[in-house]
């Protein structure tokens, strides 16, 4: 009974109360505002250029080439304009020579290459046709580039800083898009890069043109290993556009909208700790951080953290002073009921920082077995600690499910927030959400504990609840790629660009 006292008695530090969740909300509104106003806040909010979303009526094909990291990624996309689409894909790996070269135009040589061999195999007739008499339409093509950079423009973009093991100096600071496009002129391919793709802008895309129903959508947001969103934002409370065309000597995008997409970078919202839960687990997660004081929000939200914050949660139980809460640990047998008693092998990833993936919280979240027997199973595989006793399992179960929760009413506090600022329940009686990412999608209850808190949120309730409507959107950086270039060439052939 120790043992269960203490385990829901840390439990109860991960609560967010309907108070704190308001709270969070208001916070979240004030650095939105901030965000839009000036550049270098907490929360960046990023103006994309994107000034359009599509309603799923839309023909046409495009391609989206995505460089997400060791594997690099070129799609055919067809537009049927009812809703629905064609994909044709190829992948390969980035070899790693490439990825620490000194000269960025083999990198970008390399891709434009597969780029060239696609073509070759999938619109062959449309290849040499170009290449035998140059009269094709040029492809119109989407650029996702998962790595740092200051986009100035939808088809442009400065490379910040490399990560995921890329080094390639002479990169940094260049144009991405223009990189890219240069090496595909020299092979005289029918391919112009048309934009270039953040993969939560291109959620809210795919999720726009798939949607059922008139609305246009509101949010595409990221539940996964990160956490993002991105939002359609009227373009004049962008108040920091004329700073940034001051700046760039004018940048290029769509104003006839009177829309822009912005890119909250929402990672970093409440970075100050103001508002946001920060339990030992959290600080000491932070601290041994490669990034500590930054990403808050992310550390209490996102996959790739989940994990952490129960490891460290669990070796605090392990390490528990008192006698009497002895968890996975045994005086002897006669206190495990499984007549044995535990073990935990030293090489358990117990003891590893990130040793623990997000897919065993999802796990024993679901668990409803006898006994808790599936916890166990895992426990043993996955973690070495074998002949683990019931008692064990119900307290790790309660600290689980207190985490996942806590990271779905923080989810809700970002998402809400954007809800109630569009106004989206009193203009068009309903929201559009498009989510995507495995906590969302794998994770037992997540949107039921979304929707739990938006109910308790002052300004949405049980009655805005029921009119936001939540939809998994599915490959932003492929079919959302290839709706980004579709608007910037819909934008450039009306000749409603703005220099």
């Amino acid at each position: 009974m120790a043992l269960e006292q203490e385990a829901k008695r840390m439990a109860v530090e991960f609560d967010f109360s309907k108070d704190e969740l308001n709270k969070g909300v208001q916070e979240f509104i004030a650095e939105m505002h901030e965000g839009l106003e000036k550049q270098g806040t907490t929360l960046r909010q990023i103006p994309t250029y994107v000034t359009a979303v599509p309603n799923g009526t839309e023909k046409g094909t495009f391609l989206a080439v995505d460089l997400g990291g060791t594997n690099f990624r070129v799609c055919s996309i067809t537009l049927h304009g009812n809703h629905t689409f064609s994909l044709t894909q190829s992948k390969v790996a980035v070899p790693r020579t490439l990825m620490e070269t000194e000269v960025a135009s083999e990198l970008f040589g390399f891709m434009a290459k597969q780029i060239e061999n696609f073509l070759k195999e999938h619109h062959a007739d449309h290849f040499e046709t170009h290449m035998e008499r140059g009269e094709v339409p040029y492809f119109d093509l989407g650029f996702t580039f998962s790595f740092p950079v200051e986009q100035v423009g939808i088809n442009k973009g400065r490379l910040v800083r490399w990560t995921k093991g890329f080094q390639i100096q002479e990169a940094i600071g260049k144009d991405v898009c223009d990189l890219l496009e240069k090496e595909l002129k020299a092979l005289n391919l029918p391919v112009k890069v048309s934009a270039l793709v953040n993969d939560t802008v291109g959620t809210l895309m795919a999720r726009s043109y798939t949607s059922p129903g008139k609305e246009s959508t509101l949010l595409g947001a990221i539940f996964g290993t990160g956490t993002n969103g991105a939002y359609v934002e009227k373009l004049s409370n962008v108040k920091k556009m004329a700073a940034i065309d001051e700046q760039e000597g004018g940048t290029k995008y769509d104003s006839s909208t009177g829309l822009m997409i912005v890119n909250t970078e929402w990672g970093s919202f409440d970075n100050g700790l103001k508002v946001l839960p920060d339990t030992s687990y959290d600080q000491s997660l932070d601290k041994e951080s490669n990034n500590p004081g930054i990403q808050m929000f992310e550390k209490r939200v996102s996959g790739m953290f989940l994990g952490e914050i129960l490891r460290r949660a669990m070796l605090a139980l392990h390490k528990h002073s008192s006698p009497g809460v002895a968890f996975l640990r045994d005086k002897s047998s006669a206190d495990n009921d499984m007549s044995t008693t535990t073990h935990i092998d030293p090489a358990s990833v117990l003891f590893k920082q990130w040793g623990i993936d997000t897919s065993f919280l999802s796990i024993v979240e679901e668990d409803q077995s006898d006994h808790l027997r599936i916890t166990k199973q895992v426990l043993e595989k996955d973690l070495m600690v074998s002949a683990a006793a019931t008692e064990d399992a119900i307290a790790i179960k309660m600290l689980v499910h207190a985490i996942g929760k806590r990271a779905a009413r923080l989810a809700a506090v970002a998402i809400g927030a954007v809800v109630i600022e569009s106004k989206r329940l009193e203009t068009d009686g309903l929201a559009d959400i498009g989510v995507d990412g495995s906590l969302v999608e794998y994770y037992p209850g997540f949107e039921d504990y979304i929707r739990e808190a938006f109910r308790e949120i002052d300004g949405i309730g049980p009655e805005g609840e029921k009119k936001i409507r939540i939809g998994l959107a599915k490959d932003g950086s492929g079919l959302g790629a290839a709706l980004i270039a579709l608007v910037a060439h819909q934008a450039e052939k009306a000749g409603h660009v703005n220099v």
